[in-house]
C-alpha cells in the first residue's frame, strides 16, 4: 500500500471523528465542540486532496465518503442506539464491496 492510500485511510479516520464532533456540538456547544469540528474539516480536506495526487479523483472520494459512512454508521449503533438491521448491514456490506473493488481497480500514479 503506497502513501496516499494510508493518508486516505487517515482521511477517513478524520472523516468520522469529524462527523463524532458534530454530535458533540449538539450536545453541548461551545468554543471547544465548534473549534474541533473546524480543525477537523481543515485537517480532513487537506488528507483528502493529498491523497488525490496519486490516487484518481473519483476512487478517493467515493473510498473517503463510502468507508466514513459505514465507520460512523457503526459507531452509531455502538454508542448511540442507532438502528441494526440486516438490511442495514447488508447495504453497509455493498459499500465495502464498491470500496474494495475500486481499491482493486485503481490505477495509482
Amino acid at each position: 500500500m503506497n502513501v496516499y492510500w494510508v493518508v486516505l485511510l487517515l482521511a477517513v479516520i478524520v472523516e468520522i471523528a469529524w462527523a463524532l464532533s458534530l454530535k458533540w456540538i449538539q450536545t453541548q456547544p461551545g468554543v471547544w465542540s465548534i473549534g474541533t469540528s473546524l480543525v477537523l474539516t481543515g485537517l480532513n480536506m487537506l488528507m483528502l486532496s493529498y491523497a488525490m495526487r496519486g490516487i484518481p479523483v473519483g476512487t478517493a472520494y467515493a473510498v473517503w465518503t463510502g468507508l466514513g459512512a459505514v465507520g460512523i454508521t457503526v459507531i452509531g449503533i455502538l454508542w448511540f442506539s442507532d438502528p441494526l438491521s440486516a438490511s442495514r448491514v447488508a447495504f453497509m456490506a455493498l459499500i465495502i464491496v464498491g470500496v474494495v473493488g475500486l481499491k482493486l481497480t485503481a490505477k495509482v500514479g
